[in-house]
């Protein structure tokens, strides 16, 4: 079940439409599959049309504990496309942070190759995984991350402070990614004007703002309720609607419904990859939620 957070998100999510600006107007709007009414899982098969954002070959990863060796990974074997919208599943000690922190550069595998649109990145200095990050990784953590005093559209630009981008650039693509996940008129609110949700989505607009080639989402809803987090679900499906990537660590099973193709780790392996064929519409509950709002109030 999910975890639920007094604060209430007051702000209707917006629907963004294709036709309205996005970060970089060169993204295609890429639609995804009809949803299917059979819900038997159907193993993923690998596509030669769409190249991989994310290939991993034989990946393993080590921790040393005084004498003892202790693998948080072993041999995985896993490729993400360009457009898809995958769940990272798995107990606690799976392996699935491991994985996470090994895709986002934030850490290095002991054995094997991992390639980020084409780079190998696997044997890349610290400096070198910093700039793969700032330039092809946007980052939603559970715990948001923004700073206190400063407003919602100065947390935005700091990726892009970092990047050295001129005030009136960082300014300008900071407000489009607050409009683009329905904030632009709370861009001059500080966080604790905020209420959680705002908060999450004010992360994902922070996300946005270099333009990343994929999104990486370690537990976005993990301390949402569940009415906000089917709205943050919304708009990280309308972004993956756009043809952004994303990348999403959970152990709700709810939450990885929302998610084309769910991965299953566990003791450092994948076990299950699997196409969900019955993939939950997050805009589609929002509607039918609201429609069931106003009957009540019209009785």
């Amino acid at each position: 079940m999910m975890s639920h957070d007094k604060q209430a998100n007051d702000e209707t999510i917006v629907d963004v439409q294709p036709d309205e600006p996005t970060i970089d107007e060169t993204i295609v709007d890429v639609r995804p599959d009809e949803q299917a009414s059979d819900d038997t899982p159907t193993k993923v098969q690998r596509s030669s049309v769409v190249p991989p954002i994310i290939h991993v070959e034989k990946l393993g990863k080590n921790y040393i504990m005084g004498r003892t060796v202790v693998p948080a990974l072993r041999g995985v074997n896993l490729e993400v496309r360009s457009g898809e919208i995958v769940a990272i599943m798995g107990p606690s000690g799976s392996g699935k942070s491991t994985f996470m922190n090994i895709i986002g550069c934030l850490d290095r595998p002991t054995l094997g190759n991992y390639r980020i649109d084409g780079m190998p990145v696997s044997q890349m200095s610290a400096g070198q995984l910093a700039d793969v990050r700032n330039q092809k990784i946007g980052f939603v953590f559970q715990s948001f991350n923004l700073l206190p005093w400063m407003t919602a559209q100065a947390n935005v630009q700091l990726p892009l402070v970092y990047a050295g981008l001129p005030t009136q650039e960082r300014e300008q693509r900071a407000l489009r990614a607050l409009t683009l996940v329905g904030l632009k008129t709370r861009a001059n609110h500080r966080p604790m004007e905020l209420s959680g949700g705002q908060q999450q989505r004010v992360a994902i607009a922070r996300a946005l703002v270099t333009n990343p080639s994929m999104i990486l989402a370690d537990e976005p809803t993990g301390n949402l309720d569940t009415h906000t987090s089917v709205e943050i679900m919304a708009i990280l499906q309308q972004l993956n609607a756009r043809g952004m990537t994303v990348i999403l660590v959970t152990h709700e099973s709810d939450i990885a419904d929302y998610c084309r193709r769910k991965v299953i780790f566990r003791d450092g392996r994948v076990v299950d990859d699997v196409v969900n064929t019955n993939q939950h519409l997050a805009l589609a509950q929002i509607a039918q939620r609201s429609a069931r709002e106003e009957k009540k109030v019209a009785q």
